[in-house]
């Protein structure tokens, strides 16, 4: 269960970073959509070198995108988490 909340939080909220970045990617300057979602710029660094169909592509993308997000907002999670269960602890 203590590895499960922030998996979920993590995971929700890694999705949706990645569907405001790339909604407002021509908006906001680089380094803000660097911030909120990474993992959008990691998954463009990857997915050029393929070429394969558009739809094997695109899921790449995804994949990539979101499993670099929610990576990030899980240890975001945790760590919040841990530091508030060692502060209650006390």
């Amino acid at each position: 269960m203590c590895v499960l909340l922030p998996a979920i939080f993590g995971a929700t909220l890694g999705f949706l970073a990645l569907a405001f970045a790339v909604q407002n990617e021509p908006a906001l300057p680089v380094p803000v959509l660097a911030v909120f979602s990474p993992g959008l710029k990691i998954a463009e660094m990857f997915t050029p070198a393929r070429h394969e169909s558009l739809g094997s592509t695109f899921g790449g993308f995804l994949r990539v995108a979101i499993g670099v997000n929610a990576l990030l907002y899980f240890s975001i999670f945790a760590l919040a988490g841990y530091w508030i269960d060692r502060r209650l602890s006390r």
